[in-house]
């Protein structure tokens, strides 16, 4: 019964996400009409087929606040790098089994929105040889695990980022801009909401590092609370039943690679 009515929830939830109002109708259509000169043209790769659906577009279009040059030719940088960078489609957990074998990020429930709630354990990662380009891969594999998650129509996740014993030995900058940067610029509008949870003051200093390369729209998503106010806070936009029962909800963490 309760989960029959959870989707019952979120189907409702899913006809919300799917309204474009007119005015960006009218931009999608500029920009697929725009997309496919450049198909025409030569020495071009883009393919109409690999455009998407009228929400994809909308996302680019609302990273690029309305824009619709410069959220078209974000979305020609996203198909090229999705072409160079995921060959295959998709990225298997043996390309990435290092980052996986730390056990460090986790997926479970959905918000009240409807949206994936994902966990990372910052405490749990350390720096792995291989380069920054490996990482960045271990960011894809999550992010399309999360997106696979999504029911129908919704778009957004919400994101957990635990910093409980997190130290020294755990600053990774370069991972954090990298993940940035896969986030930003190839999943726009993909982040319901950023949780940053149990930060220590060491943690701030790195931020203070990473804040200019965050984006005005990201940085509007993302809430420091307080370690007092954890569960109340979160309760706001997450049922009990909902809720990682590390932070006094009822689910258990699964890992990523499991869920």
């Amino acid at each position: 019964m309760e989960s029959t009515k959870k989707f019952e929830e979120l189907k409702k939830l899913e006809t919300k996400n799917n309204e474009i109002s007119p005015e960006e109708d009218k931009k999608i259509d500029l920009m697929r009409s725009s997309l496919t000169v450049l198909q025409e043209q030569e020495d071009n790769n883009i393919s109409v087929k690999e455009v998407g659906d009228d929400l994809m577009l909308r996302r680019f279009l609302r990273a690029r606040d309305g824009d619709v040059e410069k959220a078209t030719s974000m979305f020609v940088k996203y198909l090229s790098w999705r072409k160079s960078f995921v060959p295959n489609g998709s990225i298997s957990a043996s390309e990435v089994a290092k980052d996986l074998n730390q056990n460090k990020m986790f997926m479970q429930g959905f918000d009240k929105q409807g949206r994936p709630i994902t966990v990372g354990l910052a405490g749990r990662h350390f720096h792995l040889k291989g380069g920054i380009e490996d990482y960045k891969r271990y960011v894809v594999y999550f992010l399309d695990k999360v997106i696979s998650r999504m029911p129908s129509g919704q778009e957004k996740f919400v994101f957990i980022g635990d910093l409980d014993g997190w130290g020294y030995a755990n600053i990774d900058i370069r991972a954090c801009l990298g993940a940035l940067t896969v986030l930003q610029d190839f999943y726009p509008e993909r982040l319901g909401k950023l949780f940053i949870v149990n930060a220590p003051y060491i943690f701030m200093m790195v931020w203070k590092m990473i804040t200019p390369f965050i984006d005005n729209n990201t940085k509007k998503k993302i809430i420091f609370v307080e370690k007092k106010d954890i569960k109340a806070t979160l309760l706001e936009d997450i049922e009990e039943n909902q809720l990682p029962d590390v932070y006094g909800g009822k689910l258990s963490l699964v890992s990523i690679q499991d869920a």
